[in-house]
């Protein structure tokens, strides 16, 4: 990479926004109050926690018109995505893909049929109805159990409210993409709603890496979404949500690396949650009861042809989630919140796998299986004037393995109302998925993996909360993670991992109409098994965002750095090590409201046309333009 040509074009798209900057403005209105609940599972302010936490509002998902929520996270410190074709893994602080719980309005949606019980298609949950997404970085098991190992990721769908509202919206680019959105909105005394219907067509691009001859690997997506309230009185509330997901991915065979036209993904998605809440006691005590379900169907393909005359492969997984959670939140004044909660969770799977290839036929089955865990969780909230403190301790009883203990402790002091600092100490585990257990490659006798971490950060506040900047340093310890072990070809508990780092921001509000912000992550990884980095992690990690929004008109230029990773070419056995090479990306947007309901868009991806590999073997889109139109009355 040319850093010195790189730095000048980066340059000339500065120049318009930095000669357009005006002077400084007093407005109270770029202070914005975030708001998270993933954190404590009571709504509060961001300042008011003391974890690490970052929040995507639905203004920053519209200010870059990201589409995807994979492509939302990609800026978030102390997290990587990955994407492996029109597949994409997520790393929180250096852990596992696995390591995250991904929720989606509180439904645990981490598939319990895949190999690691994690959630490797987030590229398919797109950004159409979504208010926020809360990213809790750090040990999260004492609240939610298993998964939340390394962290949580909470994507939080929009409310209806206020005057029935319609929005439309259509948008077309490279590689014959294609998308249209329409929903609903609206409220009134008694009831809320929020509809959303979207579909994706893409052309795409050739996942194969460095193919003579590559074909298309598109894409489709079709979503529904619905959240409806039902609230009687001001002291008690029922809410219902929905949400349906049906995609098709064609993939490339051999880790990526060759072309396969007949190599499909059916994937489908439904999270379903109905949540009733309560608030007695003179405003004491809140109960809240709820029942969520999480389905999901994976089904794979690949059929025989003439320049394929060996490939024939058949795969069908379908796992299920089913949870019943009854939480107390206890309101004990200003100083105490005391939350109490009581969990069931039953997770059922089967799969079914069949190949033919040039070593001959292959099946891999295993019935319909089950596990169910039983979990109590208590937590109290300590606040007082600017302290904060929670503690927090979990019972898990799981059918496999046992009993599990975890617990985690915060604390944030606020000096002056500018300076902040914050820290966390906890545990963590994560169960063995059905497929490690199960499975032809199955091992009945895996132990949980474990973690214990901690991280400790400071913030500060300047000129009258313009600019803000915070640093935080990460420690974590993995033992008895599951890998999958050549030798005994089944799935062992044989390894462990440490990971450190440092998560830094900045951000400037420097007008009521500019702002920018810059983000740093530094990530060292150890496999204590052979003493080498963990894949796929870069050591460093920059983000910069420059924002220009005035009444009609919102400009975003945004440029990001990931360095050099450690691989491993998997299409080519033992399995050689490699380096993949370090890039920058730089993507615009812009809007322009025509009238008061009729919004022009358009934004360009990889500006430059950066050629590179976030996994080795995989092809990554080059130069890429959108255009659109948003209709909202």
């Amino acid at each position: 990479m040319n850093i010195r040509n790189f730095m000048y074009k980066i340059c000339l798209l500065f120049l318009p926004f930095l000669l357009a900057s005006p002077a400084w403005a007093e407005d109270d209105s770029i202070k914005i109050k975030e708001v998270v609940v993933s954190a404590t599972k009571i709504e509060e302010l961001v300042e008011e926690v003391a974890s690490s936490v970052t929040v995507i509002t639905e203004k920053d998902i519209d200010k870059k018109q990201t589409r995807t929520v994979a492509d939302a996270l990609r800026d978030v410190p102390g997290l990587d995505t990955v994407q492996t074709g029109n597949l994409t893994n997520i790393f929180i602080r250096g852990a596992n893909s696995g390591h995250t719980l991904i929720l989606i309005d509180g439904v645990e949606v981490n598939d319990p049929v895949s190999t690691s019980r994690g959630y490797d298609f987030l590229s398919t949950i797109t950004t159409d109805n979504i208010e926020r997404i809360e990213v809790i970085r750090g040990q999260q098991s004492t609240l939610y159990g298993s998964d939340a190992i390394g962290g949580v990721i909470n994507i939080i769908t929009k409310k209806g409210s206020g005057k029935p509202k319609f929005v439309a919206s259509m948008e077309g680019g490279s590689r014959k993409t294609f998308k249209e959105i329409a929903g609903v909105s609206g409220s009134n005394k008694l009831i809320n709603y929020s509809l959303t219907a979207s579909r994706t067509d893409s052309e795409g691009f050739s996942i194969a890496g460095g193919s003579d001859s590559p074909e298309k690997d598109g894409y489709k997506n079709t979503t529904f979404s619905s959240r409806i309230g039902f609230t009687p009185t001001d002291k008690f509330d029922v809410e219902v949500i929905f949400r349906y997901i049906d995609s098709i991915s064609e993939l490339d065979g051999s880790s990526g690396v060759l072309d396969d036209p007949n190599y499909v993904l059916k994937y489908k998605q439904r999270f379903f949650k109905t949540q009733a809440s309560l608030l007695s006691l003179g405003d004491v005590w809140e109960q809240i009861l709820g029942f969520s379900l999480a389905e999901h169907n994976r089904n794979y393909s690949n059929d025989k042809d003439v320049d394929h005359p060996f490939d024939l492969e058949r795969g069908s997984y379908n796992g299920e989630t089913a949870k019943i959670e009854w939480q107390h939140n206890l309101y004990l004044g200003s100083l105490n919140t005391i939350t109490i909660g009581f969990e069931y969770e039953k997770e059922s799977g089967k799969s079914d796998y069949y190949s033919e290839s040039v070593w001959g036929p292959f099946s891999s089955t295993f019935d319909k299986r089950t596990a169910t865990n039983r979990g109590v969780y208590v937590q109290e909230q300590f606040k007082y004037k600017k302290f904060i403190a929670t503690a927090g301790l979990r019972h898990d009883g799981h059918s496999k393995f046992g009993k599990e203990d975890t617990y985690r402790f915060t604390a944030a002091h606020t000096f002056d109302t500018t300076t902040r600092i914050k820290g966390s100490f906890g545990t963590g585990f994560k169960a063995p998925s059905l497929f490690q257990l199960y499975s032809s490659y199955g091992n009945e006798n895996l132990m949980p993996e474990k973690t214990k971490g901690m991280d400790i950060g400071l913030e500060q506040k300047l000129f009258d909360e313009k600019l803000s900047a915070g640093i935080t340093y990460f420690y974590n310890n993995f033992k008895n993670l599951i890998d999958f072990d050549l030798v005994t070809s089944t799935y062992n508990n044989i390894s462990g991992a440490r990971t450190r780092g440092i998560e830094a921001f900045t951000a400037y509000a420097l007008t009521k109409e500019f702002s920018t912000q810059v983000n740093y992550t530094y990530t060292d990884t150890v496999d204590k098994s052979t003493g080498d980095s963990l894949l796929r992690r870069p050591k460093h990690k920059l983000s910069f965002d420059n924002s220009y929004k005035n009444k009609k008109t919102t400009a975003d230029l945004s440029i990001s750095y990931v360095g050099k990773r450690d691989d491993k070419d998997f299409s080519a056995f033992p399995y050689p090590k490699v380096t993949l090479q370090d890039y920058f990306l730089v993507n615009i947007s812009a809007s322009h409201n025509i009238t008061e309901n009729i919004q022009l868009f358009g934004r360009i991806e990889n500006l430059f046309s950066e050629s590179y590999e976030e996994a080795k073997g995989y092809n990554t889109p080059g130069f890429s333009a959108f255009a659109g139109i948003k209709v909202e009355i």
